[in-house]
């Protein structure tokens, strides 16, 4: 089956997810959040070094048993803990992965962030999942990404609440939207904190929606306090967004001269092997930012005379990067790349510690826009050493 039939089949499934009407439950969202662990106290001991990372959630958390659980629904607020690498378990003779993890009072919580920015550079990481992920999934690549990286500051996840399944994209884009002012307060209060000296926000697929206006926000924030940005080094991992809306709004907002002048600059993972963002582009009937998909035939038709490969990409802007990972790619819907793709990984590293260039990308006929090719050093074997998959 051709990429394009298979994108219009994923985008039909995706279409009868968005008229699947949601599923309230058979229990009372109050009755999930009724025990008092739901309800971190203040002062409540957090065993920090068990649980080295840092999450936000706004979905329900289920705290009738001892084994709490975050769930699809939206929750009542938003919440704070920290958690740990997650591990896979049995559970009702079914494998499945369980994240290590405990509320924590939001008071608490932002102090014991400052206490660990204070003990490293003034850093904080900050990754925003997209579509399809659990809060499981999300802790997982959130803990591969801080091992990846060896990021010298604290690791923050935020989960909002998506459905984990594949029929579930038009509820999680409900939600995304219906979550925007719970991140963007959340983004601003962080940017707001004197101790916070750089944030690098790392986004995947829908969460590029989620943060983009988030960061914008704060922008105009920081602008009426007359306060430093903080916000330098934005990462969109195969985003799903409009990328014309993207292309007219970015260089105005996000990446205003005032921002790039001040070192902003937004690296973006595209992929024309993306078998989710073609569905999305279907679905929405315009190009995703993360997909170099040709809309224009007649721009279609140039590149092919000129004997180029067939590959729009969203247009220049000052401190904006585009990194073209097709020719690496990896998994079965190619939309996970900077996770998945050795040579994608050891790129995504260096973006992380803020390095604007590496020799193994390969210029195009775009300034802006670099390949990623094959490395023999690194077969596909070594992808999951390389990008540090597996827990240690």
């Amino acid at each position: 089956m051709s990429l394009r039939h298979l994108a219009v089949a994923a985008a039909a499934l995706t279409l009868a997810g968005c008229i699947k009407p949601v599923d309230y439950g058979k229990i009372r969202h109050a009755d999930y959040v009724a025990d008092a662990r739901c309800t971190a106290q203040p002062g409540a001991a957090v065993d920090e070094a068990a649980l080295p990372l840092f999450f936000a959630t706004s979905r329900l958390p289920d705290c009738r048993s001892a084994d709490i659980r975050l769930l699809v629904y939206r929750g009542d607020r938003v919440r704070y803990g920290r958690f740990a690498t997650p591990a896979e378990t049995k559970a009702g003779g079914k494998k499945e992965w369980r994240t290590p993890m405990a509320f924590q009072d939001a008071g608490d919580w932002w102090r014991a962030l400052q206490a660990e920015i204070d003990r490293r550079q003034g850093r904080v990481l900050l990754y925003v999942h997209g579509y399809r992920e659990s809060f499981e999934t999300t802790t997982k690549d959130t803990a591969q990404i801080a091992r990846m990286t060896g990021f010298d500051g604290p690791v923050v996840a935020y989960s909002w609440p998506s459905q984990h399944q594949v029929l579930g994209y038009g509820v999680d884009e409900t939600n995304m939207y219906h979550d925007i002012r719970n991140f963007r307060d959340f983004l601003r209060t962080l940017a707001e904190r004197e101790w916070v000296k750089e944030i690098v926000i790392v986004s995947h697929s829908l969460g590029a929606r989620l943060v983009i206006p988030a960061v914008g926000a704060a922008d105009r924030l920081a602008r009426r306090a007359e306060r430093r940005d903080k916000i330098s080094n934005i990462i969109l991992a195969s985003p799903d967004i409009d990328r014309e809306t993207f292309e007219r709004d970015v260089a105005e907002d996000v990446l205003s001269p005032e921002r790039v002048a001040q070192g902003r600059h937004i690296t973006v993972y595209v992929s024309s092997k993306d078998k989710a963002l073609a569905a999305s582009r279907v679905l929405h009937g315009y190009p995703r930012l993360g997909s170099p998909y040709c809309f224009d035939p007649f721009v279609a038709a140039e590149l092919r005379a000129k004997g180029e490969p067939e590959r729009c990409y969203a247009a220049s802007a000052p401190g904006l990067t585009i990194i073209d990972t097709t020719d690496v790619s990896r998994g079965s819907t190619g939309h996970s790349n900077f996770l998945r793709s050795a040579v994608a990984c050891r790129d995504f590293v260096d973006v992380i510690a803020d390095k604007r260039s590496r020799s193994e990308r390969v210029a195009t006929t775009l300034a802006h826009v670099f390949r990623l090719v094959p490395d023999p050093a690194a077969p596909k074997e070594m992808d999951d050493a390389i990008c540090n998959r597996d827990p240690s």
